[in-house]
């Protein structure tokens, strides 16, 4: 395994891709068992992911994207969304820690009836807010973990959401939290890293 330092140090937002690196579904099956490990409030794993690898619909994906070639020129197009309603899934969810007993039945009513009321009593705008958290912590370990399988991504939020949804056929349950393309990093045109502030600039302590 791929020194986590090293890993961290290495991983880029790639803007520039190999043609033709095609990807199998076998390898984004690898990457994604390690994206189930993310944390998420309440454990309610608000993420999905649309995986396209279909050069028309990337196509499409290009435009979408105000027409930045690295969406065509992809291996495939990562399309993260959080789910607002997810906090409905809570019973199922949970239920596995009752049948490990982990829980029993009262504990298991008790912190179901605790996780969706939380969700409930706080309207759409948070329910919107912890689609995009969670979403954003499961996309960030997702590049991690195609880093560490040899594989290089680009976060993107420069397209039309809309368009996507319409492209994809994603419902208004779903937040279209961003875009990453992923493939293999043409390094000869690497731009040099961006500025990064000193740490003294960023945290404070108290």
């Amino acid at each position: 395994m791929t020194d986590f330092i090293q890993l961290v140090q290495d991983r880029r937002s790639a803007n520039n891709f190999l043609p033709d690196q095609p990807i199998k579904r076998e390898e984004l099956n690898e990457i994604f068992e390690l994206v189930k490990l993310a944390p998420s409030a309440f454990n309610l794993q608000h993420t999905n992911y649309i995986a396209v690898t279909d050069k028309e619909i990337k196509g499409k994906l290009k435009d979408a994207a105000n027409g930045q070639y690295k969406v065509y020129s992809s291996s495939a197009v990562i399309i993260v969304l959080g789910d607002k309603q997810t906090y409905h899934q809570a019973p199922d969810i949970y239920e596995g820690l009752k049948m490990l007993g982990i829980l029993n039945e009262q504990e298991y009513r008790h912190m179901v009836d605790d996780t969706i009321s939380f969700y409930e009593s706080r309207g759409e705008g948070f329910h919107r807010d912890e689609a995009i958290r969670n979403g954003s912590l499961s996309a960030m370990l997702f590049m991690l973990a195609a880093k560490e399988k040899g594989w290089d991504t680009c976060p993107m939020i420069g397209f039309d959401s809309e368009a996507v949804k319409h492209i994809l056929h994603i419902d208004e349950q779903h937040e279209v939290v961003m875009m990453i393309a992923l493939g293999k990093e043409k390094v000869d045109s690497r731009r040099p890293r961006g500025y990064r502030k000193p740490v003294n600039e960023f945290v404070t302590f108290v």
